[in-house]
Order: structure tokens, then C-alpha cells, then sequence
């Protein structure tokens, strides 16, 4: 999109063949968001989330996370 400016936060690999890449979105007018991208060969699921989300979903993960 134009007037969009992208940080990149994190790339990695998942397992069975999986790249997540992890990039800050800001549209320059103040609406930022954090965009989830995942690579499944050829295939790609982007999502978009705002900050709330964003921290709702990291409390979630970082809770299974600690059950393992």
C-alpha cells in the first residue's frame, strides 16, 4: 500500500516447512498494527491485529507456552 512504512521485528522458522515473519505496519496516520505473515510453500496467511490484540494473543501463547 502506498504511505505505508514496515520494521521488520522477527523472522523465523516453524515447524513442518513454516516461515513466520513478524513486521510493524504504519499507515502514517496513526493507525499502526502488527502484521503476522506465515509461508506455507507457496501459500501465504497474513494477518493484520492492533496493539490489544496483539497482547491479548502473546498472553495466550505465553501461557501455553509456560505449561510446556
Amino acid at each position: 500500500m502506498i504511505g505505508e512504512v514496515t520494521r521488520e521485528l522477527g523472522n523465523f522458522d516453524a515447524p513442518w516447512g513454516k516461515q513466520v515473519a513478524i513486521v510493524e505496519v504504519d499507515y502514517g496516520d496513526g493507525i499502526v498494527v502488527l502484521r503476522i505473515r506465515i509461508r506455507e510453500g507457496r501459500r501465504f496467511t497474513i494477518i493484520d491485529v492492533d496493539a490489544d490484540t496483539a497482547s491479548r494473543w502473546a498472553e495466550a501463547m505465553s501461557a501455553w507456552a509456560g505449561e510446556r
